[in-house]
C-alpha cells in the first residue's frame, strides 16, 4: 500500500473510530458503571469485531446485501431495534452505586463482536473503508491492511472514552446527576440513530 493512502487510511482510522458513536457512547456509559477492568472485553470485542466486519464486507457480505436488498433492510430494522433496547437500558439504569455495579454488567465480548453488525456507524465505516482504500491489483493485502490499522487504531480510542467514563465516576456519585448522565447518553444513542431512520423513511 503507497504511503499517502496509508497515511489517509490511518487518519479516517482515527476520525471514525475516535469520535462520538454507538460503540463509544457505550464505552463511556460501561466504564462510568463498571469502571475500567470490567470493561476489557467490551473493549476487546470492539477493537477485534470490527476488523473481522470489515474483512467478510469486503469479500462479498456487502455485495450479498446489494444483491437482495430486503435482507439489508431486515438488518437495519433489527439494528434499530436493539439500539432502541439499549437506549432504554441505559436511560433506566439505577444510581450508580457498589450494589447496583455488582448487579448488572457490562457487555461480554461476544455481544461487543455481534453489535458491531447492528451498529449503523460501524456499517458506514465498514463499507466506506473497503470500498476506498483496497486496491485491486493488491485486493486481499490491502483489505487485511485496513483491518489490521482498524484494530491498532481502534484500541486507545477505546481505552480513552472508557477511561472518560471512569473520571467522571466521583462526579456522578450523585443521584440527579446520574440521571441525567444516563439520559444524555440515551438519547445521543437515538441521535445516532439519525441517518438510519431518515433512510428507513
Amino acid at each position: 500500500m503507497p504511503l499517502q493512502l496509508f497515511l489517509a487510511l490511518v487518519s479516517f482510522c482515527a476520525a471514525t473510530s475516535w469520535t462520538p458513536g454507538p460503540n463509544n457512547l457505550l464505552l463511556l456509559t460501561s466504564g462510568v458503571n463498571f469502571g475500567f477492568v470490567r470493561t476489557l472485553p467490551h473493549m476487546a470485542g470492539i477493537s477485534i469485531g470490527f476488523p473481522i466486519m470489515i474483512v467478510l464486507v469486503g469479500l462479498g457480505l456487502g455485495q450479498m446485501f446489494t444483491a437482495y436488498p430486503p435482507l439489508y433492510l431486515a438488518l437495519k430494522i433489527a439494528g434499530v431495534l436493539y439500539m432502541l433496547w439499549l437506549a432504554w437500558k441505559v436511560a433506566n439504569a439505577g444510581p450508580m452505586t457498589k450494589e447496583a455495579a455488582a448487579a448488572g454488567r457490562p457487555m461480554r465480548f461476544h455481544e461487543a463482536v455481534l453489535f458491531q453488525w447492528v451498529n449503523p456507524k460501524a456499517w458506514a465505516m465498514a463499507l466506506t473503508g473497503a470500498a476506498t482504500y483496497t486496491l485491486p491489483a493488491h485486493y486481499l493485502f490491502t483489505l487485511l491492511a485496513i483491518a489490521g490499522t482498524f484494530l491498532v487504531v481502534n484500541i486507545p480510542g477505546c481505552c480513552a472514552w472508557t477511561g472518560f467514563g471512569v473520571s467522571l465516576r466521583n462526579l456522578l456519585q450523585d443521584e440527579d446527576r446520574v440521571r441525567v448522565f444516563n439520559w444524555t447518553m440515551a438519547l445521543l444513542l437515538l441521535a445516532s440513530l439519525a441517518p438510519v431512520l431518515w433512510e428507513l423513511a
